[in-house]
């Protein structure tokens, strides 16, 4: 099949009413000045409740912007990547309840929703022009939002800001204070504006800081939202070159691309240039861990969607993964109950088939005290209920098939993105260790 031939029936597909093509003008300017501050930032501690975590501790480019755990430790946790293990001075409650995202491509305009359940997205009937869940204490401020995701993981207790008298940060967040005077961003902004050496970088980026405002937490987390913008900006990849004509995939990859547009039905979520449709489907993954629960619910379930639009339809429904770099971004599903990307696929394609084999090796770091990770999935009616919620049609993958999928995810790595653009600081303003 030639390429244009090829270009012309995907086009014409149902399942692929959005351009194959990622637009490069989906991805806005940022000056080198702010992704630089964003940079520093983004690897710096200090933004965390007892200045020992940084967005890098979870989302590290030595893991494909992951942590290579299946769920991972934030604050109380030491090291970097399956090495990290708890801090016995700072024991971790429980584990973060989700596999920690792939950053790739998060900066194009095409993408709509943040997180697994979608909890941000984009929503032009809000003042603020995006749906959160503190919607009564939502700023303005935000450029994007990119940059309004920074403001979930510096609250979350179990990611960074830390447990109940740990320090102001946690303090004020368990006592739901989180903006204005006293409140966990402005206590974050007020660090950060202390150090001289961002108070001047600062300064440079943003205007309206040189001439006298004070630095807000939207500031920070723009400046960070550029920053992983630009580093992890995927869209050069042997997949994105043959579509431009300029490189040939080879015959293997050609095959899976047929198959992943075609008979295998990938396409039917994995759509548009960012092969995500940015939506939320029940797919039977594994759960395990902790659960998307509230300290009060005596639950470990997951049941995604449906904790952000209530609808019963929803439940057990995760967002559509991006799939650039998709083979360097493992532990793999929602729980990361995949250690390998092929058994993913095959379990994927048929989930209960894959319920009835022996539970899958995991990457986990102790944690002595947690609850039982398996419990869910051990349960054979807690089972049931995740692979009832499924609604796509089961369709196995022959192991041919699987090479040749594989194969065609393999064409979808962008080595610049992997690799990033600025790389990892030599130290940050705060004078506080950088993980490497």
């Amino acid at each position: 099949m030639s390429r244009l031939f090829f270009i012309a029936a995907v086009l014409a597909a149902p399942a692929l009413a959005d351009p194959i093509l990622l637009d490069p003008a989906g991805f806005a300017y940022h000056s080198p000045a702010e992704v630089k501050l964003g940079q520093l930032l983004f690897y710096d501690p200090i933004l965390s409740g007892g200045r020992s975590v940084s967005c890098a501790s979870c989302h590290h480019p030595r893991f494909g912007t992951g942590d290579g755990m299946a769920l991972g430790l934030g604050d109380g946790g030491i090291g970097l990547g399956p090495e990290r293990h708890v801090d016995p001075n700072n024991m971790p409650e429980q584990r973060v309840p989700r596999n920690a995202t792939a950053l790739f491509n998060l900066g194009h305009r095409d993408v709509t929703v943040m997180f697994a359940d979608g909890r941000i997205e984009v929503d032009p009937s809000r003042p603020s022009g995006l749906r959160t869940p503190i919607e009564d204490d939502m700023v303005a401020g935000f450029a994007s939002l990119l940059s309004a995701q920074t403001m979930f993981p510096v609250l979350s207790p179990d990611e960074m800001a830390g447990h109940y008298q740990e320090s102001d940060v946690s303090q004020s967040v368990r006592q739901g204070r989180l903006t204005g005077e006293g409140g966990a961003w402005n206590i974050i902004a007020d660090r950060v504006a202390a150090i001289p050496g961002y108070a001047e970088q600062f300064a440079e980026v943003y205007p309206e800081i040189a001439a006298g405002r004070d630095v807000a937490f939207t500031d920070i987390s723009n400046a960070i939202a550029a920053f992983v913008a630009v580093e992890w900006r995927a869209d050069d990849t042997l997949y994105d070159r043959y579509l431009r004509g300029t490189a040939e995939l080879p015959a293997l990859a050609h095959e899976g691309m047929e198959l992943f547009f075609g008979p295998a039905g990938c396409s039917s979520c994995h759509s548009g240039p960012l092969l995500s449709d940015q939506a939320f489907y029940a797919m039977g993954a594994p759960q395990l861990g902790p659960g998307k629960a509230e300290r009060f619910e005596g639950h470990q379930r997951d049941l995604g969607r449906m904790r952000v639009t209530g609808r019963a339809e929803d439940a057990y429904a995760f967002r559509t993964p991006m799939l650039r770099n998709v083979t360097r971004t493992g532990p793999w599903g929602h729980a990361g109950s995949h250690d390998d990307l092929r058994a993913f696929l095959r379990d994927h394609a048929d989930p209960v088939a894959a319920s009835e084999r022996p539970l899958p090796e995991v990457k986990l770091t102790p944690l002595e005290g947690a609850a039982e990770d398996w419990a869910i999935w051990s349960n054979p009616a807690e089972r049931a209920e995740i692979l009832a919620a499924v609604r796509h049609e089961v369709r196995p993958l022959s192991e041919r098939e699987l090479d040749a999928l594989m194969a065609f995810l393999a064409a979808l790595e962008d080595e610049t993105a992997l690799y990033g653009r600025l790389g990892i600081p030599e130290a940050v303003p705060s004078g506080l260790p950088v993980e490497r």
